[in-house]
């Protein structure tokens, strides 16, 4: 199964394993996978399937705590409403991503990287996941320019860095 990233906020990757859904505690699932298919903490899992009021549900979570006994505890990242115990929940594999660079710019998206500001698909190549270690120092950019104040005293006595302490 691939995975649209702009759609699903999700990685590109092909299914990893399948679970149910244990137990539903408002926006948190337990799931049940099977022995020696666990997924990683910070994977993102996929339910869908028809919820109690006979519509497609497709729910997006987050792996937040390995339980023991072959069972996760996932955040889900919408609404819970129709899920019920023994839905199918699919391991992506990977971590939530979110579209990044130039054309992301001044728009407005929700945690899933899905755009919800009205102005159409984000046309995004690259995309980051939510959870990732900082930058190396080397990887920063250093240049060095002056952050004005509008107060003239300031701007010419005790200058600002910009991206520094004030």
């Amino acid at each position: 199964m691939r995975t649209n990233p702009l759609v699903l906020g999700v990685s590109a990757l092909v299914e990893k394993s399948v679970g149910r859904i244990a137990q539903i505690i408002g926006p948190v699932l337990d799931v049940s996978f099977p022995p020696g298919n666990m997924p990683n903490i910070y994977n993102s899992l996929t339910v869908k399937g028809q919820g109690t009021t006979g519509k497609e549900i497709q729910v997006t979570c987050e792996v937040q705590q390995l339980l023991g006994n072959h069972k996760v505890r996932a955040v889900a990242m919408s609404a819970t409403d129709g899920l019920t115990r023994g839905m199918r929940v699919i391991d992506t594999g990977a971590p939530l991503s979110v579209p990044v660079g130039g054309a992301t710019l001044g728009r407005i998206f929700n945690v899933l990287g899905e755009p919800v500001d009205n102005l159409g698909p984000v046309d995004a190549r690259i995309t980051s996941p939510i959870h990732r270690s900082a930058p190396a120092f080397i990887e920063l950019d250093t240049k060095l320019s002056i952050f004005e104040t509008g107060i003239k005293v300031v701007d010419l006595f005790a200058p600002y860095r910009r991206g520094g302490k004030i």
